[in-house]
């Protein structure tokens, strides 16, 4: 059973900084797209960013030019750079690969934006 784990959530001033990381815990993590979702209290969960096993990225529209999202294969981690933090960017963050129809969450780990 492959397990994820996040770290680096935390609280942080409106045009911050934070970097989450998740780590996989099988060494097959590496073959797959990861990607960071988000969920903010009563609303639905997001795609923020997706990484493919070659690098190739793709963001949400509200994050772009903010967030950076990278992988180091090796660590089996993926990484999420995020920059000039917005109070709306508040939410619990986790990771997910999926193989097949079976699909790998992290517990989440929680950034909350503001002064």
């Amino acid at each position: 059973q492959a397990q994820l784990m996040e770290f680096g959530g935390g609280l942080v001033q409106p045009g911050g900084s934070l970097k989450l990381s998740c780590t996989g815990s099988v060494n097959f993590f590496s073959s797959y797209t990861v990607d960071w979702y988000r969920q903010a209290p009563g609303q639905e969960r997001e795609l923020v960013a997706s990484i493919a096993r070659d690098g190739a990225s793709n963001y949400l529209n509200s994050v772009k030019g903010r967030f950076t999202i990278s992988r180091d294969n090796g660590k089996k981690s993926v990484y999420l750079q995020m920059n000039s933090l917005k109070p709306e960017d508040t939410a619990l963050y986790s990771c997910h690969f999926s193989i097949g129809s079976t699909h790998y969450w992290g517990q989440g780990t929680q950034v909350t934006v503001s002064s």
